[in-house]
C-alpha cells in the first residue's frame, strides 16, 4: 500500500535523521535505539517504514547521501562548457567539502558496503558512474568547442579526474586539510586546459 504524504515525510524525516546521527558518530556503534532517539520515532514506527530492519534503512540512508554528492554539485557539475564554468564547479566542490568538515557523504555510503554489501555497493557504483558521466560530458562540451583536445579518451579523463578527488577527499577526511583536493582540482583542470594548447 502507497505511503501517505505524511507517511512520506514520517520516512524521509527518519532516513534524514538517521544520516545526520551516522556522521555524529559512525556506522559501526550506531544502534537502532540512537535513530529511534534521534529521530522521535518508536520500534514499531521504524519497522513499519523499514520491514527488513536496520539494513533496509541503512541502504535507503546510502542513497539519500549519494544523491546529495550529486546535487551539491549542481549546476555547475551539469553546466562544464567553459573555463570559467570548470573553475566555478571546482571551487563549489571545495567549498562544499571546506562547509562540511570531514563528514563526507560518500565516506558513509562507502562505510555502508559492509553490513549491506550489495545494495551499498550498488548505490556507488550508480553515483561514481553519474559523476564520471557528468565530467565526461563537461570534456566533451570542451571538445566540441576545441578547448580540449579531440583525441582526448573523455571517459577515461573523467576516470582520471574523478580518481584524484576521491584520494583528495580521503586525505581531506584524515587530515582536515584541503590543499591536496584543491591541487588535484587544479591540476586535473590544467591537465585539461593543456591538451587543447590552453596555457
Amino acid at each position: 500500500m502507497p505511503l501517505t504524504r505524511k507517511g512520506l515525510a514520517t520516512r524521509q524525516r527518519i532516513i534524514e535523521g538517521a544520516a545526520a546521527e551516522m556522521r555524529r558518530q559512525g556506522i559501526f556503534s550506531l544502534t537502532l535505539d540512537d535513530i529511534m532517539h534521534r529521530t522521535a520515532t518508536s520500534k514499531s514506527q521504524l519497522f513499519h517504514y523499514f520491514p527488513a530492519g536496520k539494513d533496509e534503512l541503512l541502504l535507503a540512508v546510502a542513497r539519500y547521501e549519494a544523491s546529495g554528492v550529486l546535487s551539491d554539485q549542481q549546476p555547475e557539475l551539469g553546466a562544464l562548457n567553459s573555463w570559467p564554468a570548470w573553475q566555478s564547479w571546482r571551487d563549489k566542490v571545495v567549498a562544499r567539502y571546506r562547509e562540511q568538515g570531514t563528514n563526507c557523504p560518500l565516506n558513509t555510503v562507502m562505510g555502508l558496503i559492509g553490513p549491506t554489501t550489495e545494495g551499498a555497493r550498488a548505490v556507488v557504483v550508480e553515483l561514481l558512474a553519474q559523476w564520471q558521466g557528468e565530467l565526461a560530458a563537461g570534456i566533451r562540451a570542451m571538445q566540441a568547442l576545441g578547448e580540449i583536445d579531440a583525441g582526448l579518451d573523455a571517459e577515461r579523463g573523467a576516470r582520471a579526474l574523478l580518481a584524484g578527488i576521491q584520494g583528495g577527499v580521503l586525505i581531506h577526511i584524515t587530515t582536515g586539510g584541503l590543499e591536496h583536493l584543491e591541487a588535484v582540482l587544479d591540476e586535473g583542470i590544467a591537465s585539461l586546459r593543456r591538451s587543447g594548447g590552453k596555457a
